[in-house]
């Protein structure tokens, strides 16, 4: 098959087109042909081999998952001899630890659900990993409720483009934080309030929100929980800030080691890609109260300039990638 594979570190230069051998389908899952996949910073960070702490659980000099991706969306080609959800030719959307650009993925059924019966197979394959993200920071550390108000800071990104809807459909009162040429964008997917952080401070003005979930890190914490209502709440989830050697983890290891002391703040949360939600969120999606925004498509052999998108820091949504099946 075809596949993205990198095979040291570095720039989106080191990803290259190759051959290699298929995968075969686990005995508790499926081999799915890949319609579409997408990237997130999480991949740049794994392309650049940083933050260099994680270099021992990455590959100390070359990088153990050789394929980048995560999230894909296609169609079932074949299943394991334990597997009993689904069957050839079902359509499915989830996650891939092992690398999703390339032309199939073999999956556990536990990563894997059937694509939302109103979304195309490009729209289905950006959902899973930001959608979960944003669902479980949002429902589940935030501890949302209908009424209470909430920020996105960074709201016109993967997971904020996620997070005002779920939001929203969480009975929300929602404020994204974008910049000018978003803020159309971000009122459109469901925001009450956008701020265009070019043009006001929103840590700086005299509104308290409830909840703040933080997707960019160009606040300090501090800051941040100064706009908080007194029972309020600051969730840190801040993609590819921080230096080559610590990268996020600087700021995650703050708030991580302030939660038990600043009642306003809470560690960093872990978000892995479960069944019961893409479930919950397919749900959402077929209500017509989540829909993906993808801002741009590239095919599998330009996967390095998606990744430089991804890695600049101003993708608008999320950053699709079409995989040629020989179909």
């Amino acid at each position: 098959m075809k596949a993205i594979v990198q095979d040291e570190y570095g720039s989106s230069e080191v990803l290259k087109l190759r051959e290699v051998d298929d995968p075969v389908a686990p005995d508790n899952g499926v081999l799915v042909r890949v319609h579409a996949a997408s990237i997130h910073p999480g991949d740049w960070l794994l392309m650049m081999g940083q933050p260099y702490l994680f270099r021992p659980a990455f590959g100390l000099r070359r990088p153990r998952k050789r394929i980048p991706g995560f999230d894909f969306a296609g169609t079932v080609e074949s299943t394991g001899k334990d597997a009993t959800e689904f069957q050839p030719g079902d359509e499915v959307f989830g996650n891939a630890n092992d690398g999703s650009c390339a032309e199939y993925v073999s999956v556990s059924e536990e990563t894997v659900a059937l694509k939302p019966a109103n979304l195309t197979l490009e729209q289905a394959a950006v959902v899973a990993v930001s959608g979960v993200t944003a669902l479980r920071g949002l429902r589940d550390a935030g501890k949302l409720k209908p009424g209470r108000h909430v920020l996105i800071n960074g709201a016109s990104g993967g997971i904020g483009t996620f997070a005002v809807q779920i939001a929203k459909a969480l009975g929300a009162e929602v404020t994204g934080v974008c910049s000018t040429t978003n803020v159309e964008m971000v009122g459109s997917i469901g925001a009450d309030h956008v701020i265009d952080y070019t043009q006001e401070d929103f840590t700086q003005g005299g509104k308290r929100y409830d909840v703040i979930l933080d997707n960019v890190a160009n606040h300090s914490l501090a800051d941040c929980r100064r706009a908080l209502n007194p029972d309020g709440i600051l969730l840190t989830n801040n993609g590819t800030s921080g230096s080559r050697w610590v990268g996020p983890l600087g700021r995650m290891a703050a708030a991580a080691l302030l939660s038990p002391f600043v009642r306003k703040q809470r560690p960093p949360f872990y978000a892995p890609v479960r069944k019961k939600d893409l479930l919950y969120l397919t749900e959402l999606i077929e209500a017509g109260k989540v829909r993906p925004v993808i801002g741009s498509t590239f095919p599998l052999g330009e996967t390095s300039d998606a990744m430089s998108q991804v890695g600049g820091g101003h993708a608008r949504g999320k950053v699709a990638i079409t995989v040629a099946t020989g179909e």
